[in-house]
């Protein structure tokens, strides 16, 4: 598994209506727990499904500088897959180990927990945008843990985590989010104690749910004010096999393509976790033909062939609880209120600003060249229905999901779209355009 995935820098999507059936990569959050969940075993774990993606590639580098032995190779379907062995290695008691974790900010949230709760010495970097986005969410509860962390300006990357024990905890997480509960949680199980970590609501479990699937006792539960309170005691984890199934996130791309089309696109083996599901909520809302067919439970998680079919959209508001199942497709839905009747509105969703980029300045600046009028607010922002994208060069600025959302309102709109920065897509979806040009899109490489 080679640390980068190589897309060109610069291309040009022509309109074309999609439809079809698409197998979508695999799920990138799955695939960085199965790494590093697996790493936990004390014996070798088989780890299939991964993304061939630049972010879990990191992940998987990360964890060979602390001794985990990590070999992976391509599968048939072009997923990723092979062994884990794992422990981290202790510490010797030498000089801190440096880790580029690239561009992904859940390889270095996640893995500055299972580092802590190992006792080692690490200090974790990426690239420009990843020094960008705050650690102080993490490095809060790691302080409550006894943890010592040194960061840039008290909460920006390189961040260094030193060696020492790790203790109990109960931690009230300001915001739901699902890196920081998994951090903890990590921490807590690799350093043998008890965690308990309470959000404002609930976020994505799919740490719980892999924790539980290797036994051990992970329990959830919500209090008077719709808190979630999640408590991990110690215990051994013990698994054969972890697996990661294909990602919504990816598929949402082409599920808004369908809702907003004129053709039918079927994406088998999704995860269904009611944390990811989000996106499809709204389309169903708007006016999507959604269906699901053959649900089944994979490792923990349930899984299932989603199919979209186009409908009269009306429109719809997204806030609160449901802004955290959506939170990474709140692009692409912002495409689907361009051209639905009524428009989208997006409140509660501050956290776009601290992605790979600040996702409502760019995502407004970009569809805005696009000539789609999008209102920018400080928590979120309103589309105005009754648009269509049209012709326009674009910058994606860094961030893989505005360059997907740009593709997409390509395809949607009445003329070509040049979009530049094209190559960051490898860092989550590098068969994007493949998987674009089987349903029937029409793309070419430019000089910018």
């Amino acid at each position: 598994m080679t640390r980068a995935t190589s897309l060109p820098d610069s291309v040009r999507i022509a309109p074309a209506p999609l439809a079809g059936t698409v197998h979508v990569t695999g799920d990138k959050s799955i695939g960085h727990r199965c790494l590093l969940i697996g790493a936990l075993a004390g014996s070798p774990v088989a780890v299939s499904g991964l993304p061939p993606s630049a972010d879990v590639a990191a992940t998987a580098a990360a964890l060979r500088s602390l001794g985990v032995q990590v070999d992976l190779a391509s599968e048939d379907d072009g997923r990723v897959g092979g062994l884990v062995t794992g422990p981290i290695a202790s510490d010797a008691g030498g000089s801190a180990v440096g880790i580029d974790c690239g561009n992904s900010g859940t390889t270095l949230r996640l893995l500055a927990g299972l580092a802590a709760g190992a006792g080692r010495h690490v200090v974790l970097d990426g690239d420009a945008s990843l020094r960008r986005r705050p650690v102080d969410r993490i490095t809060a509860p790691l302080a409550a843990m006894g943890v010592r962390t040194v960061a840039r300006e008290e909460r920006l990357p390189p961040l260094e985590v030193l060696p020492g024990a790790v203790r109990d905890v109960v931690w009230s997480s300001p915001v739901a989010s699902a890196q920081v509960k998994s951090a903890v949680l990590l921490a807590a199980v690799a350093g043998g104690v008890t965690a308990t970590v309470r959000s404002p609501h609930a976020s994505r479990d799919h740490t719980e749910r892999m924790l539980r699937h290797g036994g051990i006792t992970v329990t959830t539960t919500s209090d008077a004010d719709a808190q979630e309170i999640v408590t991990v005691t110690p215990g051994r984890f013990s698994v054969d096999a972890l697996h990661a199934p294909r990602d919504p996130s990816a598929a949402a791309f082409w599920h808004v393509a369908a809702a907003c089309g004129s053709g039918t696109v079927l994406t088998p083996g999704l995860v269904l976790n009611p944390g990811r599901t989000g996106a499809l909520d709204v389309l169903r809302a708007m006016g999507a033909d959604v269906a699901i067919d053959g649900e089944r439970t994979v490792g923990g998680e349930p899984i299932g062939d989603v199919r979209v079919s186009p409908g009269r959209l009306t429109g719809a508001e997204v806030s609160g609880e449901l802004v955290v199942r959506c939170l990474d497709e709140l692009p692409i839905l912002a495409v689907a209120g361009a051209l639905s009747d009524d428009g989208l509105v997006v409140s509660d969703a501050a956290e776009l600003r601290v992605k790979e980029s600040d996702r409502i300045s760019v995502l407004t600046a970009t569809l805005g060249e696009l000539g789609i009028l999008v209102e920018e607010a400080p928590d979120g922002f309103r589309v105005p229905g009754g648009q269509r994208p049209g012709p326009g060069h674009v910058d994606a600025q860094g961030d893989h999901r505005i360059a997907m959302t740009a593709a997409v309102a390509a395809s949607l709109g009445s003329g070509s779209v040049t979009i530049g920065g094209f190559g960051t897509v490898g860092s989550s979806y590098p068969q994007f355009l493949a998987d674009l040009e089987s349903l029937g899109g029409r793309w070419e490489v430019t000089d910018g």
